[in-house]
């Protein structure tokens, strides 16, 4: 029985059903719980020019490292802080404090992978083990009823035998007393400012906009209060198949996903309090669609289990090399700050920029926009994605967008989104666009989402200067009115 365990938190950055971290209280006498700010999340992404990390995730980080140290700290333990190269980091302190051992929880996707394989080879030498455990999933890898070598390639086949042979694993206990190595020193958690962030990028956190859906609040304490919120609360989970597809306020979606992404939630016990909410309050198709959300998750983290650093690729899961993809900047970057001139569009990408959040369909919009209407590369707005979105996961972003390039394992060929027919049944009153677009505020209703329709005088009664106040659209709406197009 190993004496010392080195626990390396990751993406599970809480103390509920936290196998790993249970079972390394479990199996040693002291555990050393640590967290490594890894510096590569703040370099610059070469082919867009933007952070690899935005102001928004990086704070939501910071946020739930000190929720988790608070709740590590009231159980007697504490959370080590460091923050340089993980395997490096990991290695250096294990040798430093004897450990017989590093627990972590098992990853996917190449880069954090690729961690695991560097600190098992720095570890080698020592003597030291490393167990992953995988933790991350509403069904575990080890109950499929298939290898991740089959895996099929269709969400629905995958989902109706997992439902049919695979069951949810009970939560694991919450520990509630923590026996940790004395005479470390814990480490200061850095500032926004440590990590290189600037005076106006930190500007967007601190004077949050009052627009945004939701305050986010990293942290695990944070992410069951809004679960709690959600399910018992407000009792919104009855309704959430209506609402799913809003845009509009905290309430037409679960908004778990930010949580769910560095773990401050686990999908278990998400999936656990659904059914508690079943048997307690209502069972219908709302309370099943959630779950049926938590499963589209688990397939994307088992189809980038399967098919590795392909779902990076501008080739894809199919390894598509047929495509070809325009590497327009100019165009590009005014779909990233919302200047394209279709309004829809732009309210969606504002709001992401305001924010790091997006709704769902929102995401299916601008994605579509973007591979479809101007061509780009796709793997451009994946990155752009991965740098703004507070809620991005690997597995989750890069599968989505496979599937908007037609490059992933969708069933339906050539899938589009016409934006004049999705702006107008999904914000049928303009109020989603002139909520973050207000220099179309005066512009009716009925004419919002068609402002290439209506004349120089009826633009400037409405307060609209294309080109000034607003930016002319950069493509011709009016193909969304041809019949090929309106699907």
């Amino acid at each position: 029985m190993p004496k010392k365990i080195v626990y390396w938190f990751r993406n599970d950055l809480r103390l509920h059903d936290n196998e790993g971290f249970s079972r390394a209280l479990t199996d040693a006498e002291t555990v050393l719980p640590v967290f490594v700010i890894d510096t590569d999340w703040f370099t610059e992404l070469g082919s867009i020019g933007f952070r690899k990390m935005g102001v928004f995730q990086a704070n939501f980080l910071l946020e739930s490292l000190a929720d988790l140290r608070q709740s590590l700290r009231s159980r007697g333990g504490d959370l080590l802080i460091r923050v340089g190269n993980p395997a490096l980091t990991l290695a250096r302190l294990a040798q430093e404090i004897g450990a017989d051992a590093i627990y972590a929880s098992k990853e996917v996707t190449q880069e954090e992978t690729d961690l695991e394989s560097e600190l098992s080879k720095r570890l080698k030498p020592l003597n030291i083990d490393l167990d992953l455990i995988w933790q991350s999933t509403l069904y575990h890898v080890r109950d499929l009823p298939f290898a991740v070598s089959k895996l099929p390639n269709v969400f629905t086949q995958f989902r109706k035998e997992v439902e049919k042979y695979a069951s949810v694993r009970e939560i694991t206990p919450t520990p509630k007393q923590v026996s940790m190595l004395s005479g470390q020193e814990a480490g200061a958690l850095p500032t926004l400012t440590d990590l290189g962030y600037t005076a106006e990028e930190i500007s967007r956190v601190e004077q949050s906009d009052t627009r945004a859906v939701l305050p986010f609040h990293g942290g695990e304490t944070a992410g069951i209060g809004r679960l709690e919120h959600y399910l018992w609360g407000s009792d919104q989970l009855k309704t959430y198949k209506e609402t799913r597809n809003g845009l509009l306020g905290e309430g037409y979606s679960s908004k778990f996903s930010a949580w769910l992404a560095l773990g401050c939630l686990s999908p278990r016990f998400i999936y656990h309090e659904i059914r508690r909410y079943e048997a307690e309050r209502v069972e219908n198709d709302s309370t099943y669609w959630l779950i049926f959300e938590l499963i589209w998750r688990d397939f994307f983290r088992f189809v980038a289990l399967r098919f590795g650093n392909r779902i990076f690729k501008i080739s894809g899961i199919r390894n598509d090399i047929t495509k070809r993809w325009r590497r327009d900047h100019d165009l590009f970057l005014r779909w990233a700050m919302g200047e394209t001139g279709i309004p829809f569009i732009d309210a969606n990408m504002r709001e992401l920029n305001a924010t790091g959040f997006m709704s769902n369909r929102g995401r299916q919009n601008v994605g579509s926009f973007l591979v479809k209407d101007l061509g780009i590369d796709w793997t451009w707005g994946a990155a752009y994605f991965e740098s703004q979105l507070i809620d991005y996961d690997p597995c989750s972003n890069w599968g989505n967008w496979n599937y908007v390039a037609g490059v992933g394992n969708d069933p339906r060929e050539d899938r589009y989104f016409n934006i004049l027919s999705q702006a107008t049944r999904y914000d049928e009153q303009g109020a989603y666009v002139k909520h973050w677009l207000p220099e179309l505020a005066d512009v009716p209703a009925n004419r919002i989402h068609k402002l290439y329709e209506l004349s120089n005088a009826e633009l400037e009664r409405y307060g609209v200067y294309p080109g000034d106040n607003y930016p002319m659209p950069i493509i011709r709406p009016e193909r969304w009115t041809d019949a090929k197009f309106n699907r």
